[in-house]
């Protein structure tokens, strides 16, 4: 781990580890998944994305709109008809998107894809602890009114799930703390969704950075000094 002497700088160092270890498994189970897409004749979609949440509750339009914030509405509602019409998912007479069950079907098949390439990217690590540790960070994690994590945490997680899984998917979870923290940020400096986007470095960027830093940084305080160095490290052990 490089020398920290914030914690906020230790938020900075750690989210691009573990935006990197996520992509290790997505790249390990491509292939399977793929496969098992063509095999059932669905689109991977928001049941890829949002694998972690809709066995266990409903979203909203409202809630897809915070969860996907970059993205426009057109191509939010697009995503939803596609599934819709795939029987994937079902909307309630309010408004509620839940999973079908063919729906649930397909998660619980890229669970086990997941699964599986998470134990071939990750043999030989101490998984069991990198999760331990994630998930009393994700805990500590603050949901923000109207922000991503309160809809996305806390995660599925079926009994019997191995530890690869559940540290690829808490960590999937908690990097929406930081988008959280990102989307204060900006919004804060008075800007939208499209003008962060195209904002160019300069002051303005760097108080949003710095501000999303420090509030990505409180869930690790959870943490000793010891225990974030053993996270930093095993995340980069992963990659």
């Amino acid at each position: 781990m490089p020398e920290i002497r914030e914690i906020s700088e230790y938020a900075a160092a750690i989210a691009p580890v573990i935006d990197a270890a996520q992509v290790t498994v997505h790249a390990s189970a491509r292939r399977a998944i793929t496969a098992l897409a063509e095999t059932a004749g669905v689109s991977t979609g928001l049941l890829y994305d949002l694998r972690f949440v809709l066995p266990l509750r409903p979203l909203t339009r409202a809630g897809l709109a915070a969860i996907y914030r970059y993205r426009d509405a057109a191509e939010r509602e697009a995503g939803i008809r596609e599934h819709l019409n795939e029987g994937t998912l079902a909307e309630d007479g309010d408004g509620a998107l839940r999973a079908t069950a063919s729906g649930l079907a397909f998660v619980r098949k890229l669970y086990e894809a997941h699964a599986a390439a998470a134990g071939r990217s990750w043999a030989g690590q101490d998984l069991p602890r990198l999760a331990h540790l994630a998930g009393r960070v994700l805990d500590r994690a603050e949901r923000l009114p109207g922000g991503a994590l309160e809809l996305v945490a806390p995660p599925y997680e079926p009994e019997g799930s191995g530890p690869g899984l559940l540290l690829f998917n808490r960590l999937a979870v908690l990097r929406y703390h930081r988008a959280d923290a990102h989307a204060w940020a900006w919004q804060a400096e008075g800007l939208s969704a499209a003008e962060i986007v195209g904002l160019r470095d300069g002051p303005v960027r760097a108080r949003i950075e710095a501000e999303t830093n420090l509030r990505a940084a409180r869930p690790y305080q959870v943490l000793a000094a010891d225990e974030r160095r053993a996270l930093y490290d095993g995340l980069l052990k992963l990659i």
